[in-house]
């Protein structure tokens, strides 16, 4: 066994990462949500997209500039930890390690079983489930979570014996993940610009019951969760190629390339359906309308390869986290956690505690969300809500790099700082507005966590 990581991944595959946490399952269906919040106004939810991309990107920016000046062994916790000091970038590394990944981890892997059962019975409508497809079969039947399971096991086996495998992976899907989001933008803007579909869109709005009385604020929100992921990336800067120059790229190039991809996805659905028909439906129909029937089922199986992409770059972020807290000294047992693999150059023990977290999350996931035979308080979504902690926890990194990186242009200091803080502010409200009274039950559990990781590391001390 060694302690130290080796740089084994290239700027492609960082930028494949950033693209492919991101893009999940969600692109898929936002246009549907965004319409829906925005009462049916098409160019309301192209503006939609454009402000949550821009509060993702100054928060990207900020944080590439720290990448260009800190770099150890995780970005957000090296981030933490050189601007507001190690005590904090220890209870960021901990967050990370026990709630952030896993909860979002077990979520992707669920999602990845279910669209590959869609797929399978839009394939063959014969196919046995226990529970009928009609009823939920591929929502939370047995063999879903079956699949759900077994697709946990196989990434995480893929990171633990060939971290380069699973590099190839990620770069793969999110390759073939782009393929059909391209195909519908340039098909769906070439048919609905011919049909003339698309411009009746942009001045037609759609029946739509229940809008809020502040319709861009709703969507904005919408489209702030779909927006989220990128800081995963950091967490294997340790094992990028010149990090120190590549990271930050990866992170700039694979911002544009999500926003690009998102606002002209969200245009070429609107050419392949009528603005009523994706508010009621959703941006399925568009496929089938341009498509026909064979070829929009297919979607479900890329839908189900997007999650695996997603699911991935999750887990090798996840099995990371706890060595990158072990190589600095700190946590429950550094001497066993920050063992990596000389075969692999994996941190194996990482992983494995990464993995039990994991599956720990998605029983609570089955239980409360999906099964829901948990009816007691403590009742949240755990893949959204932790992002009301880590936006919160973005804010003291934030301000202490404008106080410390004296060394940076006003730009890099102040201005993206600021627009970042007031982006984060932001995410935290969008993710209040959203779901209500859930969030308290989600910060008590927060609190108990970290003042468990907070005691571990006071008694070890």
């Amino acid at each position: 066994m060694s302690t130290k990581l080796e740089r084994k991944y290239g700027l492609f595959t960082a930028i494949c990462m950033v693209v492919g946490i991101v893009i999940g399952s969600g692109v898929f269906f936002k246009a549907q949500t965004i319409l829906q919040k925005t009462g049916g106004d098409m160019p309301m939810g192209i503006l939609a997209w454009l402000i949550g991309g821009a509060i993702m990107l100054v928060c990207l920016l900020t944080f590439a500039f720290m990448g260009q000046k800190y770099e150890r062994v995780n970005g957000l916790v090296d981030y933490a930890e050189a601007t507001v000091g190690s005590r904090y970038g220890y209870m960021m590394g901990w967050f990370s390690a026990t709630i952030y990944f896993p909860g979002m981890t077990s979520a992707l892997a669920w999602l990845s079983a279910r669209y590959t059962l869609e797929f399978i019975v839009s394939v063959s409508p014969d196919f046995p489930l226990l529970i009928p497809a009609a009823e939920g079969g591929c929502i939370l039947g047995p063999e879903c979570m079956a699949l759900t399971l077994f697709y946990l096991c196989a990434v995480y086996a893929m990171n633990a014996l060939s971290p380069k495998l699973a590099g190839k992976f990620q770069t793969t899907t999110t390759v073939i993940k782009l393929i059909p989001l391209g195909l519908m933008t340039v098909v769906g803007l070439i048919y609905g610009l011919s049909s003339g579909m698309l411009q009746e869109n942009m001045t037609t709005v759609a029946t739509v019951k229940n809008v809020s009385s502040s319709p861009l604020f709703t969507a904005v929100c919408a489209t702030a969760f779909a927006y989220e992921g990128w800081i995963i990336a950091t967490s294997i800067n340790a094992e990028i190629k010149d990090s120190k120059k590549n990271l930050p790229i990866a992170l700039i190039v694979g911002a544009f390339v999500i926003i690009a991809v998102y606002l002209f996805y969200f245009i070429g659905v609107a050419g392949g359906a009528s603005v009523q028909q994706l508010v009621d439906v959703g941006a399925p129909v568009a496929f089938t309308n341009i498509f026909g029937g064979v070829l929009g089922n297919i979607l479900n199986l890329f839908i189900a390869i997007s999650c695996l992409g997603t699911t991935n770059g999750l887990m090798l972020g996840c099995t990371r986290c706890m060595y990158s807290l072990a190589a600095r000294g700190e946590g429950p047992r550094p001497d066993v956690f920050s063992q990596v693999d000389v075969k692999t150059n994996m941190p194996t023990n990482s992983g494995v505690f990464a993995l039990l977290i994991t599956g720990a999350w998605f029983l609570y996931f089955y239980l409360s969300n999906l099964a829901q035979t948990w009816t007691g308080p403590f009742v949240f979504d755990s893949t959204e809500l932790p992002i009301i902690t880590i936006y919160l926890m973005y804010l003291p990194i934030l301000i202490q790099w404008m106080r410390k990186a004296k060394d940076q242009n006003p730009l890099r200091r102040f201005v993206m700082p600021s627009l970042a803080l007031c982006g984060s502010v932001f995410m935290v409200i969008a993710c209040i507005f959203s779901h209500g009274v859930a969030c308290l039950w989600y910060l008590i559990v927060f609190a108990a966590v970290m003042l468990i990781g907070f005691l571990i590391e006071t008694k070890k001390n």
